[in-house]
């Protein structure tokens, strides 16, 4: 099983992910990689409440989730890893580009400095040049807010 979905996602768990995609996946843990998150033990308490029972949560920094990924991929248990933007999850691609092949873009959303995309997709000119980077280096990337959703291709929106 291992890790299931690889979703950059700026809400990073709340619902969509933890029903919408926890359950079909039939997730049982899930690991949000944000530095931010993992320094602060009030926010990890409040992500905490939106796993179900029996659904580990892990937080880990960026340097962490580095040196974890080929562990989580080994895992016998499906997992999701979330980051909450797309710089975190280049970071993790370059390290691992084999385990963080597959990413799936499910929410990031509207700022000032963005252009939308699609209706749950806005990006700015710095993530469009890691998306570029990204494929450019073998990465599989599309966007999908829902697993009930169709995935769109990243050339469909770049």
């Amino acid at each position: 099983m291992a890790l299931v979905l690889l979703r950059v996602d700026d809400r990073l768990v709340h619902g969509q992910v933890v029903i919408g995609w926890g359950r079909p996946l039939a997730a049982r843990f899930i690991v949000l990689v944000d530095n931010g998150v993992r320094a602060s033990t009030w926010e990890q308490d409040l992500y905490r409440m939106a796993v179900p029972d029996g659904v580990e949560i892990i937080f880990a920094s960026t340097a962490e989730a580095t040196a974890s990924l080929v562990g989580w991929a080994a895992d016998p248990r499906a997992g999701i890893l979330l980051t909450g933007d797309l710089a975190t999850m280049a970071a993790l691609h370059d390290a691992e580009p084999v385990v963080a092949h597959r990413i799936n873009l499910g929410g990031i959303h509207h700022r000032a400095d963005r252009v939308e995309r699609l209706r749950y997709l806005y990006l700015d000119d710095a993530d469009m040049a890691i998306l570029r980077r990204l494929a450019a280096d073998g990465a599989a990337i599309t966007a999908q807010d829902l697993p009930t959703s169709p995935p769109v291709p990243l050339a469909d929106f770049l």
